[in-house]
């Protein structure tokens, strides 16, 4: 077995009206073109991914689309996002929804 360290550091942002910080969050940690994974349904019917992307086309921040997850992904799911994200050169992933 060989020795390793991940260092893997998630940050959550839920409550009222936080989508309308997305792109001061995103620039915060860095980002700069956002790969925003979402699923299909609610996010879309409710406005809240309409609601994030004008919000991230406001503060100029580039993004690429990938809908339709479900409940415990594929993993062919997982490896288009990848290949979206290198392909796209995006740096940072954003998940709505859930």
């Amino acid at each position: 077995m060989q020795n390793f360290t991940q260092y893997t550091p998630t940050e959550i942002v839920f409550g009222k009206n936080t989508e309308l910080k997305t792109a001061d969050e995103i620039k915060r940690w860095g980002g700069t073109k956002v790969l925003v994974v979402y699923g299909k349904g609610s996010v879309v019917k409710s406005g809240l991914l309409k609601r994030i992307t004008d919000n991230l086309e406001g503060s100029n921040i580039q993004y690429v689309l990938l809908g339709g997850v479900q409940p415990n992904p594929r993993l062919a799911f997982a490896e288009k996002g990848v290949q979206i994200a290198v392909q796209e050169k995006v740096d940072f992933i954003l998940a709505v929804g859930g």
